[in-house]
Formats: structure tokens, sequence, C-alpha cells
């Protein structure tokens, strides 16, 4: 089970976000646009293109993440445990003196694997509330958010839950500067260049 955990924050701290920026000519996404190593920011920073695949890189790592856990041992809470490493291996990687990204697309992956039956309600409100208010970090929230409770509502083990719980709440506090930013109006909308 350790095993497991110590792969998963490692594979979560891999920082696409930053890789592939500096790829497509961006110098350090950490001081660009909201400084967030993310897909949101690259796309901001580099290009659709970039933030595009910074997102399925990083779903991609959250889902590897819990598979290779779940080849370890067939336990529910050791993969539950490896995916929330993932998570904060995102957020807190090692390599960039803990400073990462945001933890949804990684989030994503995990609970892919995890719950897979909870993530498309979830991308249904997170597409949703994008298009309605043209802010993906609020889309980001409201579906970070939404995906305990439809997790359970799906029957998934309660290690999952409880993951899920614990994910959603690391999240939102990383999302703290968003939601100062959304309250005075000056959070940037989608399309907008850093």
């Amino acid at each position: 089970m350790t095993a497991g955990i110590v792969a998963a924050y490692l594979i979560g701290s891999i920082p696409f976000a930053l890789l592939l920026a500096r790829r497509w000519g961006t110098a350090d996404l950490r001081s660009i646009g909201s400084g967030n190593l993310g897909a949101a920011n690259v796309m901001r920073a580099s290009g659709v293109k970039a933030g595009i695949l910074v997102a399925v890189l990083d779903i991609a790592k959250g889902a590897a993440s819990v598979a290779l856990a779940q080849r370890l041992s067939p336990d529910a809470a050791a993969a539950a445990a490896a995916g929330l490493a993932a998570i904060v291996g995102h957020i807190y990687p090692i390599w960039l003196r803990f400073r990462g990204g945001k933890g949804v697309a990684t989030a994503c992956g995990v609970f892919s694997v995890l719950t897979p039956a909870a993530v498309p309600p979830a991308l249904l409100i997170f597409v949703g509330t994008v298009w309605l208010t043209k802010y993906i970090s609020f889309g980001s929230l409201v579906a970070t958010v939404a995906l305990p409770p439809i997790a359970y509502a799906t029957g998934s083990p309660a290690p999952v839950v409880a993951v899920a719980f614990a994910a959603a709440a690391i999240i939102v506090f990383r999302h703290r500067s968003n939601l100062a930013r959304l309250r005075t109006g000056t959070e940037r909308r989608i399309g907008a260049r850093a």
C-alpha cells in the first residue's frame, strides 16, 4: 500500500503544465497570468492546443496513479489513498518546492477510475457552469463540490467517498484566490489571454 501511495504522489507531481508551456515558448508559467500550473493558465499563456494537451496529461496521470495502485493491491482503500496522493502531488509537487496546480484535472482522472459513474454527471455540471458563466474556475469548484455526494449516490465504496470529500476540500482551499477574484469581479473569463 505504501509503495502505491508514494508512486502515485510522484506521478501526480509531474509538472506537465510547466514543461509543455516551456515547449510552447512560455518562459515560466508561474510568473504569467494566474501563476497556476494548470491547463487553464497554459491555455491563456500558450494557446488552446497546449492547454488541452496539459489537461489530457493531468487526467492521465491521475488515472494511471489509481490503476497502478489497483494492480499493487485489491483493497479499495489503497486505491483511494493513492488517488488522493496523486492529487496532493499535483498540488504540492516535490520537484517545484510544493507549488503546483489546483488539482482539478488530476482529480478527474483519479475519480474516472475510482468512481466512473460519478464523473460524467460532474463533468456535465462543469461544462454547464462554464458555458453559463464563462469562468473555468467557478465550473471547477461547482463540479468539485458536487462530486462527493454524486459518488455517494452512485454507490461508491466508503473509502472512495471519503477521499472525494478530502480532495474537494483541498481543491476548494487551493481556489481561494479565485474565489476572492470572483467576489470582486476580477476573475478572468474563458478566452482571456494571460
